[in-house]
């Protein structure tokens, strides 16, 4: 068997995934308008999602590394679009939430985001899009058992 990088599954999904991003970035504009990166947009969906997460929750929900999510952080609380403030039960912890303002790029940026997806999905049958994702649900899944 010989190895084609173009073939390879990893390789797919992460041209794939770059592609995606990159279509919701400029369908949303949300680098130009609000100077957010793709890391930054995800931390801030994912705290307003939870209302409030810690740096660790957040990191899981969206599978990012530590790092990513750590430099996203400090960039998204000195912009002041969210707070961290100390957990009651452990110092070491910060609650991260979403400030009005982070709210208030979140309720423009998220329906802008969902129309770019719809664009996407509407390539696919309904039967396809709800097998492409459990299809990814399916890979992850395996993923998490490695």
């Amino acid at each position: 068997m010989t190895f084609k990088l173009a073939d390879f599954l990893p390789y797919q999904l992460s041209v794939a995934s770059n592609a995606v991003s990159r279509a919701v970035a400029l369908g949303s504009d949300y680098e130009l308008r609000f100077g957010l990166s793709a890391t930054e947009w995800r931390v801030l969906a994912a705290v307003t999602a939870s209302g409030s997460a810690t740096q660790t929750e957040v990191a899981a929900i969206t599978a990012m590394d530590k790092m990513s999510v750590s430099r996203a952080v400090a960039g998204l609380t000195q912009r002041r679009l969210l707070t961290r403030t100390p957990h009651q039960g452990d110092r070491r912890t910060l609650w991260l939430e979403p400030t009005i303002e982070g709210r208030r790029i979140h309720d423009i940026v998220a329906p802008q985001a969902l129309e770019v997806e719809a664009g996407l999905l509407a390539l696919f049958t309904a039967d396809e899009a709800a097998a492409l994702r459990a299809a990814l649900v399916r890979l992850r899944e395996a993923c998490d058992k490695q």
